[in-house]
């Protein structure tokens, strides 16, 4: 993701900040410091939200092992003013392996939740949930509020978040996978109508609440974009990459200028380009990285300081359902290898233009379903695909 820094590996899976982040912990240090002018004050309140983002770090890792165990690796965990996002390379196609990966992060809140009540019983006790929102209030009672909030909301039957895969997941058990999406989108944006209308008018008196008006539009927008995967996915299952590939494009060297490529792209090739050495493949230079070094570097910067080395590959038999999670979390083109050698790349273009062609062989389709909802995430954690 742009604009963010990587600090850390846990279990091997990166961790990225995303400067939005930073911006928060200097607000929440500032506001902290004109309400009580202390340094130590504000201090405290930075720490807090350290400590918030932390435990949600480790909801994300409990959804990120539990995809391990599937054989699901998770390319990194970035930290944003909403919460944590993971980004899998693929989703479970297993609906009870879906299940347990999206139980996974709740799980993690409430045996941490489990642990600190114990701690509390052998000392002070717990502390009353409005000590959750007063500073200065009991730290491992805040910490045991702030899990069960998250266990809690995380599971509510809603895309993006956790209880909407569960739903989903449940469904497919007994239905057809797609269908079962459509549900549980429509439960989840039945919720977010629920909270917009809360927001707008109010419960029982209360003003205004632009946070359910936030969540609202959050899930909402989730269960659109898990909608729309779920069938795409279905209208290219069966469709092997080797038939939407672009085979016919250009590959860079790392001691190429900058300038090839803006004449590749010029010329109308396409906005991604490989970089080969030898005959293997060693990278990718995307569009946003080409605009960002000639800005800073000019023309003459060679391509090999600026171009990808981690990025998704895709083999030309495999079918098109499998690698749009690929081709979503790259952002850009990726590369078709077969036994080594590049034989293709494969863009969002290309993959409009295939769904574009099977749409019109299929002729007029029947009217088509509700918007339907996508899978975890909340203003506390969201799951990509590869991106979940």
């Amino acid at each position: 993701m742009g604009w963010s820094w990587r600090i850390g590996r846990i279990a091997g899976i990166n961790l990225y900040v995303h400067f939005t982040f930073l911006l928060l912990l200097a607000w929440i240090g500032f506001e902290h410091y004109q309400a009580h002018g202390d340094v130590l004050e504000a201090a405290a309140g930075v720490l807090f939200v350290v400590t918030l983002f932390a435990i949600v770090v480790l909801h994300e890792l409990g959804h990120a092992l539990a995809a391990r165990r599937y054989g699901i690796p998770t390319r990194d965990i970035t930290l944003l003013p909403i919460g944590g996002v993971a980004r899998l390379e693929r989703m479970p196609d297993d609906p009870w392996q879906e299940f347990v990966v999206a139980l996974a992060g709740p799980a993690v809140n409430v045996v941490l939740a489990v642990g600190i009540f114990g701690i509390l019983t052998l000392g002070e006790g717990l502390a009353p949930l409005h000590h959750l929102l007063r500073a200065g209030g009991h730290f491992l009672s805040q910490l045991f509020w702030i899990n069960v909030t998250l266990a809690v909301f995380n599971l509510l039957p809603a895309f993006p978040m956790d209880g909407g895969r569960v739903l989903r997941a449940l469904l497919a058990m007994r239905l057809n996978y797609v269908r079962a999406t459509q549900i549980a989108a429509s439960v989840g944006q039945g919720l977010a109508i629920f909270f917009g209308f809360l927001g707008v008018l109010g419960l029982l008196g209360f003003p205004l609440n632009p946070l359910l008006l936030f969540i609202a539009l959050f899930v909402w927008m989730g269960a659109e974009q898990e909608a729309r995967m779920v069938e795409m996915r279905a209208a290219l299952n069966g469709v092997p990459v080797q038939n939407a590939m672009i085979t016919n494009f250009q590959a860079l060297q790392p001691g190429d200028p900058l300038s090839t490529a803006v004449d590749y792209f010029v010329a109308g090739y396409h906005h991604d380009f490989p970089v080969v050495d030898g005959g293997r493949l060693v990278g990718m230079l995307s569009r946003s990285e080409l605009t960002q070094a000639l800005e800073r570097h000019g023309p003459h910067a060679p391509v090999g300081s600026f171009m990808l080395t981690e990025f998704a590959v895709a083999e030309p038999r495999e079918m098109l359902s499998a690698v749009v999670p690929r081709l979503s979390s790259r952002g850009g083109a990726i590369p078709v290898m077969d036994e080594g050698r590049l034989v293709g790349l494969l863009d969002a273009e290309n993959l409009g233009q295939v769904l574009m062609l099977s749409a019109a062989r299929q002729g007029p389709s029947p009217k088509p379903a509700a918007p339907q909802p996508a899978w975890s995430a909340s203003p506390f954690s969201a799951h990509r695909r590869p991106q979940t």
